[in-house]
């Protein structure tokens, strides 16, 4: 005959149902927090480097004194032209870089900082959605493309372009306005630097920014013939150029930008204390309902000790609790959570996602702040000395 054995942990949970209630919630509360921050947090990261993921070079050169793609600085277009000496470099591409002043087509009164894009149209630079097949319209002057994921207030571009074919506005730069069209919609999408985004020719860029001039570039693309090895060559670009200039691979490149919103903002920072703070609420809940528990049985874990239970079997108990309220506080937060992600997506319209990594991530980080809790509040059971309390 099989002995049934006993969900001691389960029985001792549930029977305190409303302190079981305010611990789940203290879990629950702690993986939406973390959820949220982790969440912003990497969409931050991603939507800064959209640009650059869809850039079609394979090195890429800016300045020195460029700190992330809204801070560019610019350098001469000559060191670009320099590569040019490598058998291995199949084309180069200028691009520019700025922020012009947007007005609604609607409201008329109302300006917006808008990101502009601009680059030789000669070459592939870019490969966003809507742009390869527009890209021929850009040969005339005075024309862009439009961000079909531009927020709300530049007015409804995509609305009035998908039913009349053209929209026109004006650009305002610091000098003078400049009267545009749009002629075609692509996909890039907002970031916490850009609202968002036009694409022109390199050549509209400069007509829109009148006070800017064609040999001073903010990123130089470089694209090699199939077969060389990137980072070779990207070593013996840095040797051969000055130093006025810093040269990248892709791959750099994104780390750069991802290295300024990390360390150079406030950002990265507001957001990894928030995930402390979510975790450091967990611990301090779960550990005063362990530690409470654990205090009001000590009786039975004394009448366990008396009968020959081990301390290490009590101590599973308390595990297994802890075990019980990390699993069930984590699956209504991550709900929760996901929901969450939905809203803050449209609002922001940035890449918020829940990814499996971060499931993992959250849901081990949860067990271990449990079980952090259990093993601070299972010093208690040193004092279920049988002899002591009966």
């Amino acid at each position: 005959m099989h002995s049934k054995k006993i969900p001691v942990a389960w029985l001792q949970l549930r029977y305190q149902k409303a302190r079981l209630i305010i611990a789940l919630l203290g879990v629950v509360f702690a993986v939406v927090i973390v959820f949220i921050q982790l969440g912003i947090r990497d969409a931050l990261f991603d939507s800064a480097v959209r640009l650059h993921q869809g850039l079609q070079g394979d090195c890429f050169l800016i300045s020195p004194r460029s700190t992330a793609l809204i801070a560019m600085e610019s350098f001469p277009e000559r060191r670009l032209s320099q590569s040019l000496a490598f058998p291995e470099v199949n084309y180069v591409a200028p691009i520019y870089l700025g922020f012009g002043q947007w007005k609604n087509p609607e409201t008329k009164d109302y300006w917006r900082n808008i990101f502009v894009i601009g680059f030789d149209i000669r070459y592939q630079v870019v490969d966003f959605a809507g742009v390869e097949e527009n890209i021929n319209k850009l040969k005339i002057p005075n024309v862009v493309l439009f961000d079909r994921s531009s927020r709300a207030e530049f007015g409804p571009v995509v609305a009035d372009f998908e039913q009349k074919g053209n929209v026109e506005t004006e650009i305002g730069n610091r000098s003078s306005n400049r009267r545009v069209k749009v002629v075609g919609l692509f996909n890039l999408g907002t970031s916490f630097g850009s609202d968002g985004n036009l694409v022109t020719s390199h050549l509209n860029f400069l007509r829109i920014f009148s006070s800017r001039y064609k040999g001073l570039i903010d990123i130089g693309l470089i694209k090699l013939k199939p077969g060389y090895d990137v980072q070779e060559f990207t070593e013996k670009l840095k040797n051969f150029l000055p130093k006025d200039v810093k040269v990248l691979s892709k791959e750099q490149l994104i780390a750069f930008e991802k290295n300024y919103w990390q360390t150079s903002t406030a950002i990265g920072f507001i957001f990894n204390l928030g995930v402390g703070l979510g975790i450091v609420v967990g611990v301090v809940v779960v550990y005063q309902i362990l530690y409470t528990n654990v205090s009001e049985h000590l009786p039975q874990y004394a009448t366990l000790k008396a009968i020959g239970y081990q301390q290490r079997y009590l101590l599973s108990i308390v595990l297994q609790q802890a075990l019980l309220i990390a699993i069930l506080g984590y699956i209504p937060g991550f709900l929760i959570s996901i929901i969450q992600y939905e809203f803050a997506k449209k609002a922001t319209l940035l890449p918020i996602v829940m990814t499996i990594d971060r499931a993992g991530f959250v849901l081990i980080a949860t067990v271990i702040m449990c079980f952090v809790s259990g093993a601070t509040a299972v010093r208690k059971l040193k004092q279920a000395d049988p002899a002591d309390i009966f």
